[in-house]
């Protein structure tokens, strides 16, 4: 069984983590009432999606 020849400085492994990361979502302002959600998605506060009221139909 293979057993590394030395121990892994915290330098280095951190520097191989830094690409293991959470993105963050992409957010936007909606045009009806400005409050941010989340792209190509009905808005929560007013429940419009383009311009439309999709909830309260």
């Amino acid at each position: 069984m293979a057993v590394p020849f030395r121990k892994t400085s915290k330098t280095r492994r951190d520097m191989r983590r830094t690409h293991f990361k959470l993105s963050v979502p992409g957010m936007v302002k909606c045009s009806h009432c400005g409050e941010l959600k989340l792209a190509h998605r009905v808005c929560r506060a007013c429940g419009t999606y383009k311009g439309e009221d999709v909830v309260n139909k």
